[in-house]
């Protein structure tokens, strides 16, 4: 289907302050292009709409999008040469077809002259442009957003994607140049002194003393990830304006092509600059479904540690692009990126959250709405413990790894896995869900005990319903098999039976939900939050 491409941003999101161009003289580009529109009209019929960026022109043909690189000099990309031109067309069509092979097409040498350009023939090439196909008006997330018509579905799968792209991504080496805490600490305090040079700008002391003081503290997880292999090769510049859904399909493009530096990053930086945009436009709920979408597929929960740190970066690199092209300007109406950092640095509210419930009960359908609400992280049980094994959450257990799979050892290590990942999320500073049965009262009792070590308070979400409920719903979703819990008619039959049920000493922190009536959950997140 053929779809309208959308204006280009007028320069790199995650560019730093920037000299004037300085434009090539070996050619006369302004004329070649207006010499491609020409030839483009005159071989569609269609009027030629001609868009212009920093870097590059773009020529949108009611089909395709023809883009082609400036020759220019600026503080982070040397176009002045074919070749380099040349290569960096190769670039965005190969970095960006890992995620939209189906908007980014080829390129093409354009030979003949400046005046007269042909897109075949014989002779010399004397330019190259990207070919692309147009997408509709209205198609970028960031347009959906602004209409009010963004729907939780396409997060559900723009997460989707994204956690398996990361997943099988790239790990830069430990000799690569990059993900290192100074590398990290210099592009921040890089990006601060920028915003604070631009043209009315102010000083930001206390941003500029909480990015010191943050990433002070988090220099050796710094380190330690990059060992790991968080580093990879991802996106770079994922905020919703370069997100675009296409019918079911939701995708990132424009990724950064010119410099590896901002493009092989760590995958929590990769994915900072979604949350943090969709929650400067004031969707916290839907940066909190795409974060737990995202952690499902990907596993990185270790990685909130320095998520909060990334989230903050990314709206400081996104104030600094507003503040320049306010100066030049190109002013997009959007949020106040400064005032969405200093509330990013100081969102910290942790506290600890577990289920308790039989199959059925509804506590993984409830708790997704909490952590909406809540601006919580999600852990579930049947997720981590099909992880432990190599599983992805929508994977069948094989019939002959069932017995390993249900094992009271298995059990043991999910649980201990979730009481780790649970202890990261709250040392971040994040209101923490665990989605898991909790039926027997040592179990529960490590997680509360987890909660008085962090000082974060502790509360149960005691979901029920009754009998003929819990059968009804368990055959349903054994027969749907879209949910990763596995549980059948037997194994309802089994807890049932012998589950331990909660305390008298319990009952002061447990919030009790029927989950056969109407849920508010505003309310549940509102007495969960209030909890001291």
């Amino acid at each position: 289907m053929a779809v309208r491409m959308a204006p280009l941003r007028p320069q790199p999101d995650c560019a730093m302050p920037m000299p004037p161009p300085q434009t090539a003289r070996n050619s006369a580009p302004d004329a070649l292009v207006e010499g491609l529109r020409r030839l483009l009209q005159a071989s569609t019929g269609r009027a030629v709409q001609r868009l212009e960026t920093h870097i590059s022109w773009v020529l949108l043909d009611g089909e395709h999008a023809w883009k082609i690189k400036k020759p220019v000099r600026l503080g982070f990309l040397d176009f002045t040469s074919l070749q380099t031109r040349h290569q960096a067309c190769d670039d965005e069509l190969r970095l960006n077809r890992r995620l939209a092979a189906g908007i980014y097409l080829d390129v093409l040498p354009i030979r003949g002259s400046a005046a007269m350009p042909v897109l075949d023939g014989a002779g010399e090439p004397i330019e190259y442009v990207l070919r692309m196909k147009q997408f509709a008006p209205g198609a970028l997330l960031s347009e959906k957003l602004a209409a009010g018509i963004l729907v939780p579905t396409a997060i559900d799968r723009l997460a989707a994607r994204l956690a398996a792209f990361h997943r099988d991504a790239p790990a830069a080496g430990n000799a690569a140049p990059y993900g290192n805490a100074p590398q990290v600490l210099a592009q921040t305090a890089q990006v601060l002194d920028g915003l604070e040079s631009s043209p009315g700008a102010g000083r930001l002391p206390d941003l500029r003393a909480w990015c010191e003081a943050e990433g002070r503290r988090l220099a050796p997880c710094f380190a330690a990830r990059r060992r790991q292999g968080w580093v990879r090769e991802g996106h770079g510049d994922l905020h919703l304006a370069n997100v675009v859904a296409l019918g079911e399909d939701v995708t990132a493009f424009d990724c950064i092509e010119f410099d590896p530096g901002l493009r092989w990053i760590d995958v929590q930086s990769d994915i900072a600059f979604l949350t943090m945009d969709l929650a400067a436009h004031g969707r916290r709920d839907l940066a909190l479904r795409f974060l737990d979408r995202w952690l499902e597929g990907c596993g990185d929960h270790a990685g909130i540690a320095v998520l909060r740190y990334y989230e903050v970066y990314r709206a400081l690199v996104r104030a600094l692009v507003s503040g320049l092209r306010q100066a030049q300007g190109t002013t997009i109406p959007g949020p106040d990126y400064v005032a969405a950092a200093r509330r990013l640095a100081a969102a910290r509210d942790a506290r600890l959250l577990i289920t308790h419930g039989l199959s059925g009960s509804g506590k993984s359908y409830v708790s997704a709405r909490l952590l909406e609400a809540a601006g919580a992280i999600r852990l579930r049980s049947d997720v981590e413990r099909k992880r432990l094994f190599g599983r992805q959450a929508l994977d069948a257990t094989p019939a002959a790894m069932v017995r390993e799979v249900y094992a009271p050892a298995a059990t043991r290590r999910t649980y201990a896995r979730l009481r780790a990942w649970a202890a990261a999320a709250l040392d971040a500073g994040y209101p923490a869900i665990v989605d898991a049965a909790f039926l027997r009262a040592h179990e529960r009792d490590a997680f509360r005990q987890l909660a008085r070590d962090k000082g974060a308070p502790f509360a149960i979400l005691d979901c029920r319903a009754e009998p003929a409920a819990l059968r009804a719903r368990v055959l349903a979703r054994s027969l749907r098999r879209d949910d990763a819990s596995e549980a059948d008619l037997a194994v309802l039959e089994r807890q049932s039976a012998d589950f331990e049920a909660l305390r008298p000493e319990e009952c002061g922190a447990c919030i009790t939900v029927d989950t056969a009536q109407p849920l508010d959950i505003g309310a549940i997140a509102k007495r969960w939050l209030d909890m001291r």
